[in-house]
């Protein structure tokens, strides 16, 4: 699902050569630094990093490592990411079991003010409290949030930062592949997307490597409107693979009234949106898009 050889040519096409004291002129054709420079920079020879490239030489020593780490501009994501590639032939990482424990459950049921979820390195969604359900329009158990967003959302759906959502998970599709590149499930969701998205696909020829822990996540909701909403990720220490995602709103914010609207819904569903609410097609209150 991922290579070395190709990690190392997307990063170093993003090289300005500027930045590493390479002078450029209208003549330079190359994008990025080209295959020599990387390896005068990275002190190996010319003909051991063409190799890397080419997929003909694995497992290049911490040192080398180390060294294209920083030549490439490379952050701590995508180095941890260029280390696990780069050790591919050594003992994989198995892919996790995927159980809950019961305990979690208990877990994700005391939090009864925000909506959260419980995903796994597949942005498989395995639980989720009723605040959740509520934001989605659904039962949240066996959503996959990568399916939802490029194949069922087409830039108009729940998601208001629809192009960011999609960078940060095909991101994090990167980097789990990079580190359960056996994992069959994971290999058919990618098949999957890259048939049925054109975005997906240019977004993974890039190569680019997230992980993201918290942040501002936007939906547009159909009957509450846009919630600006804070995420935070919470990886659970079990080696399952598994996160707690728990979906904030500050206190006195226009967020934290539109996530009091959202639980005083029913939850019921019908004919408009999968919730029990008011059926006026175009509440004054809510922002259409």
């Amino acid at each position: 699902m991922d290579d070395l050889a190709g990690f190392l040519r997307t990063r170093r096409s993003r090289v300005d050569p500027a930045t590493v004291g390479i002078p450029t002129d209208s003549r330079r054709r190359v994008e990025g630094l080209r295959r020599e420079e990387v390896a005068h920079l990275s002190g190996v020879s010319v003909d051991y990093y063409v190799r890397l490239e080419q997929g003909r030489a694995t497992q290049p020593s911490e040192q080398v490592i180390d060294a294209l780490v920083r030549v490439l501009g490379l952050d701590e994501t995508e180095r941890g990411h260029l280390f696990r590639l780069a050790r591919q032939r050594r003992p994989r990482a198995k892919s996790p079991s995927g159980r809950l424990r019961p305990e979690l459950l208990r877990v994700l049921d005391l939090v009864t003010d925000a909506p959260a979820l419980i995903m796994d390195y597949r942005l498989d969604v395995v639980a989720g409290n009723r605040l959740a359900r509520l934001l989605y329009g659904r039962d949240v158990p066996g959503l996959n949030t990568a399916r939802h967003l490029f194949l069922e959302e087409a830039e108009r759906g729940l998601f208001a930062d629809w192009e960011s959502c999609t960078l940060d998970v095909v991101g994090h599709l990167r980097l789990a592949a990079g580190k359960y590149p056996d994992d069959p499930r994971l290999a058919s969701l990618i098949g999957e997307l890259a048939m049925g998205s054109e975005r997906f696909r240019r977004l993974w020829a890039r190569a680019d490597v997230r992980a993201r822990t918290h942040g501002r996540k936007a939906y547009r909701h159909p009957m509450v409107g846009l919630l600006e909403l804070h995420q935070e990720n919470f990886a659970l220490p079990d080696a399952s693979g598994m996160e707690l995602i728990v979906l904030s709103a500050a206190s006195g914010s226009p967020a934290e009234d539109g996530r009091r609207l959202l639980g005083a819904l029913s939850g019921d569903r019908d004919s408009y949106g999968g919730f029990g609410c008011d059926p006026h097609p175009n509440p004054p209150h809510v922002r259409r898009w």
